[in-house]
């Protein structure tokens, strides 16, 4: 038996366990890090070759694991800027590098040119959106993505382009015979403008409407409507496009062509009957906000309690997460291990919903933090014992001569 091997093996020990002291530390200092991953001590023996007469010792060698696929706990918060993940993925966030990576820190606050900056300092990453249509998702990189910036450009007001107006057309009217309505729609300035819709019959099951401006009576567009003989439309969807008005008298704004859907229009035997139509766009209005639903929509809300999307937030996961590598700023980029990053959105696939006005917790549980480290101090101190004998061996060996 080498007594130079007993004391390396005492040395092997006490550095694992100093190892396994630094994650438990590591792990303390973060148990209040919003989406910090608890790190851990793996040990594995170092066997060496022994011959028939003689054992060397070997030691032990120590591997650092870090617990990213385990989900903190939840807590709940006042900003509607606070986001968590309930269930996989990870959010897309930029460094000052520029180089993106994928953290699950979701603490973010509007900086001071509007962007969504988390605690340390990474901004959040997203698709510009449009209402209705998903953007392209490049599932296997993070072409495309844009920082989410909720910047305020002030009053903003939005032209009308499009709407609908639905009426049921009474059956047993003359020939001739005509029914109005109206709906408000906004010029380029955010003024609102009023247009009659003019329905006449002019045979049976068959009626005309002419949208009228009201300020300038201009006719702006006509359709005609055939019904079958249970009042329904004998085409649908049914569509009338009304022309453009340039400098609206008495603001210099324009009005653009609007497209408005008529589907709904019924004749049936009841009185004209309007079932209100609705149109796009909106009259000047302060920026009073923003929301975040549960499928990562970024809405910028007005005053008028308008809400405008304007991004997707965009997830990340990989086929193996615990193999990510942790760099500075509780964010981790791709490993050798842990396969390649998928993106995608909220509610789809492995990824799970985005919860505004919620943390996720570190995943740190104090009381086995305290257990691991009062183990550790007892292991660290046998090894030095067997250091400590392997000296004073070494010393009685040494002082055989004498």
């Amino acid at each position: 038996m080498s007594l130079y091997g007993t004391m390396r093996t005492g040395v092997s020990g006490m550095n694992a366990q100093s190892n396994r002291l630094s994650t438990v530390a590591e792990n303390i200092a973060n148990a209040n890090t919003t989406g910090y991953k608890r790190a851990s001590t793996e040990f594995s023996s170092m066997i060496l070759p022994s011959g028939n007469g003689s054992y060397n010792s070997g030691g032990v060698q120590t591997e650092v694991r870090y617990s990213i696929s385990q989900q903190g706990a939840t807590t709940f918060t006042t900003s509607a800027s606070d986001l968590a993940i309930d269930g996989g993925g990870f959010f897309i966030v930029e460094g000052a590098n520029g180089q993106e990576y994928l953290t699950r820190a979701g603490s973010f606050v509007p900086d001071s040119e509007g962007n969504l900056v988390n605690a340390a300092g990474f901004t959040l990453m997203g698709y510009e959106y449009e209402a209705g249509v998903d953007p392209t998702v490049v599932v296997n990189g993070f072409d495309g993505l844009t920082r989410v910036n909720l910047a305020s450009d002030g009053l903003i007001a939005t032209g009308s382009t499009k709407g609908s107006m639905g009426a049921n057309l009474p059956s047993g009217a003359a020939v001739g015979d005509v029914s109005t309505t109206s709906l408000v729609v906004y010029d380029s300035q955010g003024n609102t403008r009023i247009l009659d819709f003019n329905y006449e019959k002019t045979g049976a099951n068959a009626w005309s409407v002419e949208v009228v401006d009201r300020t300038s009576s201009t006719v702006l567009g006509t359709q005609t409507l055939n019904f079958n003989a249970d009042g329904s439309l004998t085409a649908t969807p049914a569509t009338l496009t009304t022309s453009a008005m340039t400098a609206l008298p008495g603001t210099g704004a324009n009005l653009s062509a609007l497209t408005i859907d008529l589907t709904k229009t019924t004749q049936l035997g009841y009185a004209f009957n309007a079932d209100g139509g609705n149109i796009d766009g909106n009259a000047p209005s302060k920026v009073a906000g923003y929301q975040i639903d549960s499928d990562g929509i970024v809405y910028v809300k007005y005053e008028n309690g308008k809400l405008d999307p304007r991004y997707r937030i965009a997830l990340a996961n990989v086929q193996s997460p615990d193999k990510l590598r942790p760099e500075s700023g509780n964010v981790y980029s791709q490993g050798v291990d842990s396969g390649v990053i998928i993106t995608g959105f909220a509610g789809s696939g492995d990824f799970g919903e985005i919860l505004s006005g919620a943390l996720e917790s570190s995943n740190v549980d104090i009381a086995e933090e305290l257990t691991a480290m009062i183990e550790s101090q007892r292991n660290y101190t046998a090894n030095s014992k067997v250091f400590q004998t392997g000296s004073e061996l070494l010393e009685v060996l040494v002082n055989l001569k004498r």
